[in-house]
């Protein structure tokens, strides 16, 4: 019998709606020498208010991770949610994986909106791409906010995701059948909420988990190869660390290796109780009080071009 419903497919629907009714529309733009970039936007940017750009990590898309916090952002901020290169609607026919060419295609995009300064934050793999924004366009991003995001990869791995190979890593992360879902789950969550049967299981995998599976693998591949310490440059904006005390994806050790390496600009704070999936209304308090309730430094922005480092089209 031909499949009639999907529920991941509804439940995506539902987001693209939420994040419609709370005054953002889907934007795609052509960066150039086969670079595709979708992003959600304002439908109308206000001037008199900051701009906070939304980095997703390695999941489904960026609706599903930031569904809950646009609501809570969007009268205060020009938010802005990319899909990363092969996640959502993005993509390249470009051979380059790293999170710095990521960086830049998030920059080139931004360019394209012609949006010139900006509060980052990222969370998990988005935190790798954040933190390579801040480090590449220094004058245009204000304050920074990294969520699970292991970016101190080196010693610390062998206690988290990256104790495994990379094609164990990527089953994880890239589930093609039930039990690896439930795993990614378990691995994910502190606590892990039930998964439901396998027929939704194998719905989500069908919808979320197929497409760009060699080329989120490369993704993979090059976070690995590139983890040293020594080639982390420091970022010097006022930045906010967040992690969950028992995260198994990548360990706490990292957070505080993390915030060693930046310094006297980083705080860090460590919520108890949970893993590497940390429940938005938790991690939405902190980063009220470092976004909202705390004044923005003063900062002059670089109207540096994105496209024209990239050499797009």
């Amino acid at each position: 019998m031909a499949k009639c419903f999907s529920f991941t497919a509804l439940q995506d629907s539902c987001y693209r709606y939420s994040f419609s009714r709370a005054g953002l529309k889907s934007f795609t733009t052509e960066l150039g020498d086969g670079t595709v970039m979708h992003c959600w936007v304002p439908k109308t940017h206000v001037r008199s208010k900051p701009t906070l750009l939304l980095i997703h990590g390695f999941g489904a898309n960026a609706m599903w991770q930031f569904n809950y916090f646009i609501p809570q952002l969007k009268s205060k901020f020009n938010v802005y949610v990319p899909d990363l290169l092969f996640f959502g609607d993005s993509y390249t026919t470009r051979p380059e994986r790293t999170k710095a060419f990521q960086a830049q295609c998030v920059m080139a995009l931004m360019d394209a909106l012609n949006v010139t300064n900006m509060d980052l934050m990222g969370m998990s793999y988005g935190g790798f791409v954040a933190y390579s924004i801040a480090a590449q366009f220094k004058e245009r991003v204000g304050r920074v906010v990294l969520g699970c995001a292991g970016v101190c990869l080196g010693k610390d791995t062998e206690k988290g995701l990256f104790r495994l190979s990379v094609d164990d890593a990527i089953n994880i992360l890239m589930p093609q059948n039930p039990e690896k879902v439930r795993e990614l789950v378990r691995l994910s969550f502190h606590k892990p909420p039930p998964t439901g049967p396998n027929c939704f299981l194998n719905d989500f995998i069908e919808v979320m988990c197929t497409e760009y599976r060699q080329e989120k693998k490369e993704l993979i591949q090059a976070l690995h190869e590139d983890r040293e310490l020594s080639n982390l440059p420091k970022i010097t904006q006022p930045t906010l660390i967040i992690w969950g005390e028992y995260d198994q994806i990548f360990p706490v050790v990292m957070a505080h290796t993390l915030k060693s390496h930046i310094g006297e600009s980083a705080e860090l704070v460590v919520i108890k109780n949970m893993g590497h999936a940390l429940k938005p209304k938790e991690m939405f308090k902190h980063m009220k009080s470092f976004l909202i309730d705390t004044p923005p430094p003063t900062k002059k922005g670089n109207c540096t071009n994105a496209h024209k480092m990239l050499n797009f089209n």
